[in-house]
């Protein structure tokens, strides 16, 4: 299962792919949105806790469901209008970053999330007590290695589509130009053999 770096790593390769500025700097109040959207559908693990004392309660229902996707990323495009240190995010943006929480989770675990909720629902089922929580979040973290070193490609591969470098200045010749095999051909006069 994705833990919450994993989720943020996903969030913020997503956020790389779709952004619409040259720049690839983040703000902190972007990082801290993608973190936020790109973790929210677990937020039926801490209403868990707090409720019944099980994380495991209500995890993987309602919150992870497109619905839940839509009702968050139209909340989320929205959020700015508040005034504090929200940035203006657009309804696909957000929504892009809440559902990929859901995909990653039905992709990479063998516990089915209730993505057609309220037509499905499908419980985690088992406890998760705080100490569970806590010890998965702190010391589980290695587990997400993949998902982050994938995200950082999937970014590298962002940024260098994105600034569309050359193909010169990765040693190959750009498309339609003449290579320096046709140009020494080309160059020269012909030579007749004797």
């Amino acid at each position: 299962m994705p833990l919450p770096l994993g989720h943020v790593a996903i969030g913020v390769a997503i956020h790389s792919c779709v952004r619409k500025t040259e720049s690839g700097a983040v703000s902190w109040q972007e990082l801290l949105f993608i973190a936020v959207l790109a973790t929210l559908p677990d937020i039926d693990v801490i209403i868990g806790l707090l409720s019944v004392g099980n994380g495991a309660a209500f995890h993987r229902g309602p919150t992870h469901s497109l619905l839940f996707a839509i009702a968050a990323a139209l909340l989320a495009s929205r959020a700015w209008k508040l005034g504090i240190a929200i940035p203006k995010v657009s309804f696909l943006w957000s929504f892009l970053l809440v559902i990929s929480h859901v995909a990653a989770d039905a992709v990479l675990t063998d516990s089915p999330v209730s993505f057609f909720w309220p037509l499905e629902v499908n419980w985690s089922g088992g406890h998760s007590g705080w100490t569970d929580v806590i010890a998965s979040v702190s010391l589980g973290a290695y587990r997400d290695a993949g998902i982050v070193l994938g995200s950082g490609l999937l970014i590298a591969s962002s940024e260098l589509l994105r600034h569309r470098m050359p193909p010169t200045q990765w040693g190959m010749p750009e498309m339609g130009a003449p290579n320096s095999l046709q140009k020494t051909r080309t160059s020269e006069p012909a030579q007749e053999e004797p």
